[in-house]
């Protein structure tokens, strides 16, 4: 099939390659022209383990192109993808106002009939949007748009990152909101490749499809808040919230997944979507009163570390140089979008400290992501490695938990540290074994060696 993807950010990319790994010709289109110059190149914009790969081979190959042109890629397709971003506003609602333009191109574009797919992450209701969107183009252009017919599908991403392209060619699930059976009968041979061993989609309507991203990613989001709630009153009653977690998720009602207390969740998706969510909820007249209190929670926990620290150290620290291991919001992935390393770095920063950080893949998004100011008084230095971002520190922070990070060499951070002082955001090591080696241990949610008031 010969499929159009309008965005190359993370969704686009990774759904434009997956698509052409499985045999369809796809063609990328983005106003970027630096961003696809790269891709022609096989410069790719994000990192996502595995994505490179495909993106080169399949350029290659000549099945997944880019270009600059949504009027030339639509000449030989039938199905577009709208795939550009939906950042949140000021009241925290989606703006959708790169989709509707995407819209506006598509309805002054097709000539037959087409499926336009959501692929962004959009509100309840957009379909509708989209669809008189693409309608009025299609009845300026008169007689020639009038005999032209689509359907608005919505097709929403459920993809981790650092996990990406196994999600998409692996799913679980694919949801697919369609209101016409010959678009739902594009969407099942579109993705028949992906169900060869069992049917994975499901059919709905689509504004229950809006509904479910939106309801699965603040779902997820729940989870962890809870999780950090819990580890938060652990802390206070001198219990190791990890026994707890490993309690609670031995029953199969729970599972182990997403509650894993930590400094709080970040990226692209799940604090916007409960934004939105949220903002959309009060639109319709209800107060979202749980997805308030999961966002309210998410904030407070990302100012744990810092509270912890100053709680050690005093309020100024000045003098003070700490290390920091991880920057991005989860591992596997450069993206630094509402990442807890941020809200650490700047709460430091202001109270006088050096920092001197590392993260394996991140570090080029993270210089871009801060502000000048931080970068130009010379409190913040980026190291090379993850051994030398320790070197005359007087603590280690672990804010992202990359693999790397994992059983690190404890007799050579004793070498290098001035105080012997790890505060682990992630819950990773065990304290019983770094104090072995004489670190002193601060975690989330267990033991520690003050007592909070």
């Amino acid at each position: 099939m010969n499929i159009t993807i309008i965005g190359t950010g993370y969704v686009g990319l990774v759904t434009g390659a997956c698509f052409s790994e499985m045999g369809s010709i796809v063609t990328c289109v983005d106003v970027d022209e630096a961003k696809i110059d790269g891709l022609k190149k096989g410069i790719l914009p994000i990192y996502e383990p595995g994505l490179e790969n495909l993106v080169i081979q399949n350029h290659k190959e000549g099945v997944l192109n880019f270009s600059t042109s949504l009027e030339k890629a639509s000449k030989n397709s039938n199905i577009f993808f709208i795939a550009v971003g939906t950042p949140p506003g000021e009241d925290g609602s989606a703006d959708l106002q790169y989709v509707l333009k995407v819209a506006e191109q598509i309805g002054q574009t097709i000539n037959e009939y087409s499926v336009i797919v959501d692929k962004s992450t959009v509100p309840v209701g957009t379909a509708d949007k989209v669809k008189k969107t693409i309608q009025k183009q299609l009845d300026a252009r008169g007689t020639s748009g009038a005999s032209i017919e689509f359907d608005v599908v919505s097709n929403p991403e459920f993809l981790k990152e650092g996990a990406a392209v196994n999600d998409f060619l692996k799913p679980d699930r694919i949801v697919v909101g369609v209101d016409s059976k010959r678009a739902a009968k594009v969407m099942k041979r579109l993705y028949a490749p992906f169900s060869r061993n069992r049917d994975k989609l499901i059919l709905m309507n689509v504004r229950d499809a809006e509904m479910t991203k939106y309801a699965a990613n603040s779902m997820l989001a729940t989870k962890i808040s809870f999780m950090n709630e819990i580890s938060n009153i652990c802390e206070r009653l001198g219990v190791d919230v990890e026994n707890v977690r490993k309690g609670i998720g031995s029953d199969n009602r729970i599972g182990y997944s997403f509650i894993y207390p930590g400094c709080g969740y970040g990226g692209s998706c799940f604090p916007k979507d409960v934004q939105a969510l949220i903002r959309t909820s009060r639109d319709a007249g209800l107060e979202p009163e749980l997805l308030t209190s999961v966002e309210k929670r998410n904030s407070i926990q990302k100012h744990l570390l810092p509270s912890k620290i100053t709680q050690r150290f005093g309020e100024d620290l000045s003098g003070k140089t700490f290390g920091i291991w991880g920057l991005s919001f989860k591992p596997g992935t450069d993206d630094m979008r509402e990442a807890s390393s941020l809200v650490l770095i700047e709460q430091l920063l202001k109270s006088g400290a050096t920092i001197k950080a590392y993260d394996p893949v991140a570090m080029d998004q993270a210089k871009k992501e801060m502000p000048e100011n931080w970068l130009k008084n010379n409190q913040l230095e980026f190291s090379g490695n993850q051994y030398s971002a320790v070197e005359n520190t007087d603590a280690l922070i672990l804010v992202t938990e990359w693999k790397a990070f994992r059983q690190p060499d404890f007799k050579q951070l004793s070498q290098k540290m001035n105080q012997k002082i790890i505060f682990d955001g992630r819950n990773q090591y065990d304290p019983e074994e770094v104090k072995e080696y004489g670190f002193e241990y601060h975690g989330i949610g267990r033991e520690t060696v003050y007592p909070f008031n």
